[in-house]
């Protein structure tokens, strides 16, 4: 498998952001990382490695970044408003940076699928509904779908607007949610064991099914916890039967 590590100074984040690169071809696969990871998570917990058979058949190519939990949700000295001040300076990095990177590196045809576990799984639901015309679909793996269990009582226009389970149900602009509408990549995946939060999945589901949006809801059994376990079972699953 080839892999490649390259960086840039991001103008959105003003700070050098590494990204890591695996395969060829296919369709492109970019990953979040969870809470307080970084770009290198996923082959470190060997979701990489099981990903491997696909990378190398040329069926995706992928893409994982770093996150900057740590300097928003995840500060503890950091003031709520803040936070969502860099919380939106990442969106504008995976929109404007991150997306044409990786069209420059496939074609401006591929398509590209978001996708992340736990907080990354929040972080790649958002990202693809505000711009499901640079971002085809989403995996999105034991996720919440409200961004206030991570804002400590915080509460403002900003943590609304980047808090799916809050803005989705509002959502009346026809366009966007014609574009949502068009992907057949929702898929909503979590376990029921320690530390997942189904009925979390389940709500947020429902809210899609009010819009009239096309998702897959998939609830595994309580033997499936919120660990690297789950995720190394559930994304190869998904590639196989979905892509």
């Amino acid at each position: 498998m080839e892999r490649h590590l390259t960086s840039w100074f991001s103008p959105s984040l003003q700070k050098e952001m590494p990204i890591v690169t695996y395969g060829n071809y296919g369709f492109a696969l970019l990953l979040v990382p969870t809470a307080g990871a970084d770009y290198l998570e996923y082959e470190r917990f060997q979701l990489i490695d099981h990903l491997a058979p696909f990378i190398d058949a040329g069926k995706m190519k992928v893409f994982s970044v770093d996150s900057i939990n740590k300097e928003s949700w995840m500060n503890k000295q950091m003031l709520g408003e803040h936070k969502a001040i860099r919380h939106n300076q990442f969106n504008a990095y995976i929109y404007n940076e991150v997306i044409p990177f990786i069209k420059n590196a496939t074609s401006w045809d591929t398509p590209v699928i978001i996708c992340g576990a736990s907080l990354g799984a929040l972080h790649s639901m958002n990202l693809f509904l505000k711009r499901p015309d640079l971002i085809n679909g989403v995996i999105a793996m034991s996720g919440v779908y409200n961004l206030t269990e991570y804002t400590e009582g915080f509460f403002d226009d900003q943590v609304y607007y980047n808090s799916p389970i809050h803005y989705m149900p509002n959502l009346t602009d026809h366009g966007i949610l014609e574009q949502i509408r068009s992907s057949r990549n929702i898929h909503i995946l979590t376990g029921s064991g320690s530390y997942e939060a189904p009925d979390a999945a389940r709500e947020f589901a429902g809210v899609l099914y009010n819009k009239g949006i096309n998702y897959e809801l998939s609830v595994w059994g309580e033997e499936w916890t919120h660990d690297w376990p789950t995720w190394r079972a559930m994304l190869p699953l998904f590639i196989d039967t979905r892509f």
